[in-house]
């Protein structure tokens, strides 16, 4: 299995299964003097995190970080710097009957099949536990960004609610994390509805990048678009992903389209153009239902928590492209 590394410059290798004794990242690539501590990981570590509301898996971790290499007397070295989570609220147990059975939806049978063994507990390595590493990996990555950079994802829709107004103050307030308050509410009650038929849903999230800096990306194979993409692809519960107007090209003529910016989502032959970046990435519905669902912790809607990993994802593209642009090229950012 040798696909767990990812990105340029900023490279990030992750490791560790669903119920293994821990799991983390290695970060390799990462500028030197920089500040970082333990302390550092938690408020986006908590956002991920298992057992945080009513529609959330009810398993309890802490999450607590421990860095293990690459930071000396609070900054970072220049060398790999590696983070570990502790697994301490695995129950194995729970998936004991899925020891011979593959669940639908999941990534059992192909696992099975193409390695020979797997890792029945949760996933193993295809549990979307795996993405506390990606959350840890896009703290360090933001501190090389500029500052003023800003990412935020916010649910749009779930099952048949869509957000209709955007309050970017309230998409913590809820635990859907919409930020349109009175739809959040009908997207609550509809999912816990769901949850009590153990059954579950799906749905969209919307992210913005604020103050971009310019030229991110190369062409051919190394347009930003691409690089986003991957990003947000590569994440388990993710089906599918568009910038700008994204489908929406399809109704309209080329006179429509060149008339607003905005319909390019901020990025032009692959290359950033310093305005926002918008994208819009589907999630699908958990897949442990009926029997499954009573006996493990499974989330009815993981859109949720699904959004502070698009974020991490997204700010090491964002990090890899930056010191890349400033490593060969001669304009500006």
């Amino acid at each position: 299995m040798a696909s767990n590394s990812f990105g340029t410059i900023f490279r990030i290798t992750t490791f560790g299964e669903s119920h293994g004794p821990a799991l983390g990242v290695v970060i390799d690539g990462c500028p030197s003097n920089i500040p970082l501590a333990e302390e550092d990981f938690v408020p986006a570590l908590k956002k991920r995190r298992p057992g945080q509301s009513k529609i959330t898996s009810a398993r309890k971790e802490e999450d607590a970080p421990i860095i293990l290499s690459g930071v000396f007397e609070g900054k970072t070295t220049g060398m790999p710097i590696t983070v570990i989570v502790k697994n301490k609220d695995a129950k194995p147990e729970d998936y004991e009957l899925l020891r011979n059975a593959f669940r639908p939806g999941h990534a059992d049978e192909t696992y099975a099949g193409k390695y020979g063994n797997r890792d029945h507990r949760g996933g193993g390595r295809s549990s979307g536990r795996e993405t506390v590493s990606r959350v840890i990996a896009g703290v360090v990555a933001k501190k090389i960004l500029p500052k003023d950079v800003e990412i935020t994802g916010h649910t749009v829709k779930i099952g048949p609610h869509e957000a209709e107004v955007f309050k970017p103050e309230t998409i913590e307030e809820n635990m859907v994390r919409c930020a349109d308050p009175e739809v959040a509410k009908k997207m609550e009650e509809y999912v816990m509805s769901l949850k009590e038929e153990h059954n579950s849903v799906g749905g969209l999230i919307s992210l913005q990048v604020t103050n971009t800096p310019k030229h991110l990306g190369d062409p051919v194979f190394g347009k930003l678009k691409a690089k986003l993409a991957e990003a947000a692809l590569s994440i388990g519960a993710v089906t599918g992903f568009c910038y700008g107007k994204g489908f929406g090209v399809a109704e309209m003529t080329g006179v429509e389209y060149i008339s607003d910016r905005k319909n390019f989502g901020g990025i032009l032959g692959g290359i950033s153009t310093g305005e926002d970046l918008s994208c819009v990435i589907s999630v699908k519905p958990p897949c442990s239902l009926g029997e499954v669902a009573k006996r493990g912790r499974h989330d009815p809607c993981i859109v949720p928590r699904v959004i502070p990993v698009v974020e991490a994802m997204f700010t090491i593209v964002l990090a890899d492209l930056f010191l890349l642009q400033q490593a060969t090229s001669s304009s500006a950012t």
